[in-house]
């Protein structure tokens, strides 16, 4: 089996389907792995949905925030955002399915030696923690959807705290795995700073910089940020949002050599 990690699709199917006629992806042996927001701003968020469902067992995403948002419009009260292109998938004949299967999505997978989150893993987590923090969400959307996705919204808390509780638990939660770029050395999250790195003023830093000095041998497989443009000097870091949906180019990596595969949009 061969297993390929793909960043963040954003509804651009067609630039997928090209990777993976590039490498001869095989569902019935290999494996994709998808780094979340695998649909909005894209022209075929619905299409790509259904593309990754029928894939079956060969498919494995974590959700990204806006896989959030489109159930938070699906099953909360949240309103579409400006560039919004999840219509298609409410209004579409197979929407139950679909959003069905969405909700039982993780927002960690773990496995041969890789851990695939949407944002990233803040420092004051280990591996084996920020797993069993992410069920708790994965726990909330399958058995109390409604009211997690109603109260997901906001910037805080924006400090973990082992002493958090209900829906202020979940959103800290929430918001470290799949909205999370910059922290400080308390691990606050600073939601409002999306800059690349090199342009950075704030007193806060990219996570990972805080991560990769307590557990510098976690394989880490993110998106979400694409100003990084796939840069991550660190050698078990893989940043694979490189932007597609912005004109950028969609990136690929296969798991077993850590080869780079990209489609320029």
């Amino acid at each position: 089996m061969t297993i390929y990690a793909v960043g963040d699709l954003q509804g651009c199917l067609t630039p997928l389907k090209s990777l993976l006629s590039e490498v001869h992806f095989n569902p019935k042996q290999d494996q994709l792995w998808c780094a979340g927001d695998v649909i909005n701003r894209g022209p075929e968020s619905l299409e790509t949905l259904r593309f990754l469902y029928q894939l079956g067992d060969a498919c494995q995403i974590v959700l990204g925030n806006h896989d959030l948002h489109l159930l938070a419009v699906a099953f909360g009260d949240a309103r579409f955002k400006k560039g919004d292109t999840l219509k298609p998938i409410l209004t579409a004949k197979d929407s139950k399915k679909l959003l069905g299967w969405l909700r039982q999505q993780p927002l960690i997978h773990h496995d041969h030696g890789y851990t695939m989150v949407h944002a990233g893993i803040p420092a004051c987590w280990s591996i084996e923690k920020a797993i069993s923090l992410s069920k708790e969400v994965e726990d909330a959307l399958k058995n109390n959807h409604l009211a997690y996705l109603t109260h997901m919204y906001g910037n805080q808390p924006d400090r973990w705290d082992d002493s958090l509780t209900g829906l202020d638990r979940l959103r800290c939660i929430t918001n470290y795995l799949t909205r999370m770029r910059y922290i400080d050395t308390q691990n606050t999250l600073d939601l409002t700073n999306k800059i690349q790195p090199a342009l950075n003023t704030t007193d806060a830093l990219p996570w990972f910089e805080y991560r990769v000095k307590q557990f510098p041998d976690d394989k880490i497989l993110f998106g979400h940020w694409a100003s990084l443009n796939g840069e991550c000097e660190w050698p078990n870091l893989f940043a694979l949002d490189t932007g597609c949906v912005w004109g950028g180019c969609l990136t690929m990596m296969r798991l077993s050599d850590q080869a780079i595969f990209r489609y320029h949009c």
